[in-house]
């Protein structure tokens, strides 16, 4: 557990800091002069580079495990993080937003692959201790931001640089405990595949996967990169109310990833799954209709029951390929940010054109996906 816990810290660090970057969006959108099309760029570029890398890192990494690359994927992040409190142009927005990519692609399949090994078989607890330190970090990343850099401006993001120096030493002390147990991670590769499913259902089983994580990041994208925009329009909020309501969503967030791990445990992956994407749908038709009182109680039951899927989701997935956990952790964790940037950058050209409010409104849809869940098998032999 002091693995896991250590490995949840060094992902509140890590989401916290990315987090910063569409905390200050108003602030960006003021200084440069941006169109939303331009912060959905701002956006695509992070998660392009966070999602394209990981699968790779994972796929290797499992077959050549090297420690010493958590470490340098978190000096990626503090070089981006600091350039972002000093850049002066547009290009150098999109370069800082890179390098936290390129952080981030890094970060996630290498310590989700410590968590499950010394998660001593309780993997849905490990991935969703690990996972909720993440959100946790994206929850209180607009908080100080609020605080800290949009009443002082964009100078002030430096001082998240010294949360990376601490994520720094977290991650080489997780690294050096890792070198000390290559060997049982090397035994545990080994392992076979227990569920008896064929290879296209195993195939199949990870598409409806991928269409399951599309639906339910197009939809957080919605929240996460637009929330304090539409709150600003339809509800006349100023920035740093709008921020405390994204807070309370992503602090929902937070706590429904933490429940979903254990509950999946007991119940098995796949109710989880179904509950979380298809049973959020009744409350995100409502959300576009609602005033500001249910909008705030709303976003939170979604972001709760929303947010409890994705541990059980990467679980499930390593059960089905099991032995290929840091690239099953890298494709999930790519999805994710790669559904999140392409979603971002529609999302915002469709704002551009029809208003933020016809977004939320055409998003409420999505979760309808879940239906897809039917389709899981399931991974254990009766």
């Amino acid at each position: 557990m002091r693995i896991i816990a250590a490995c949840a810290l060094a992902h509140l660090i890590n989401d916290l800091i990315q987090a910063v970057l569409p905390s200050i969006y108003p602030l960006l959108k003021a200084n440069y002069d941006l169109s939303f099309a331009q912060i959905g760029l701002i956006t695509l570029t992070f998660q392009i580079t966070a999602s394209l890398l990981q699968p790779w890192v994972g796929f290797y990494t499992d077959r050549k495990p090297i420690p010493n690359l958590l470490p340098l994927g978190t000096l990626c992040t503090l070089v981006g993080i600091v350039m972002l409190a000093f850049v002066g142009s547009f290009p150098m927005i999109l370069l800082a937003a890179a390098l936290v990519g390129i952080g981030s692609s890094t970060f996630h399949p290498e310590t989700s692959r410590i968590a499950r090994l010394a998660s001593g078989g309780r993997f849905g607890l490990a991935q969703s201790t690990f996972q909720v330190g993440g959100n946790a970090g994206s929850a209180f990343g607009p908080l100080l931001a609020a605080a800290i850099i949009i009443p002082f401006g964009q100078g002030n993001v430096a001082w998240f640089g010294l949360f990376a120096i601490f994520a720094l030493l977290v991650t080489y002390g997780l690294s050096r405990w890792y070198r000390e147990h290559l060997n049982l991670f090397k035994a545990k590769q080994g392992q076979a595949a227990t569920h008896g499913l064929s290879r296209n259902r195993v195939i199949g089983a990870l598409v409806v996967l991928g269409l399951l994580v599309f639906s339910k990041y197009f939809y957080m994208s919605s929240l996460t990169s637009y929330y304090t925009f539409y709150l600003i329009e339809k509800f006349d909020l100023s920035v740093g109310s709008s921020q405390l309501h994204l807070f309370l969503f992503l602090g929902a967030v937070a706590a429904g990833t933490f429940f979903g791990g254990p509950i999946g445990d007991r119940i098995g992956r796949k109710a989880v799954i179904w509950f979380s994407i298809l049973g959020v749908a009744p409350f995100t038709l409502a959300l576009p209709y609602a005033d500001l009182f249910w909008t705030s109680v709303l976003s939170v039951i979604i972001g709760f029951i929303l947010a409890s899927a994705f541990s059980a989701i990467v679980v499930y997935a390593q059960e089905l390929v099991p032995g290929n956990v840091g690239m099953i952790a890298g494709i999930f964790f790519g999805l994710m940010f790669g559904f999140g940037g392409i979603g971002a950058a529609l999302l915002g050209y469709l704002a551009d054109i029809h208003g933020i409010e016809y977004v939320y409104t055409l998003c409420s849809f999505l979760p309808l996906f879940g239906v897809l869940a039917i389709l899981l098998p399931a991974t254990r032999k009766r």
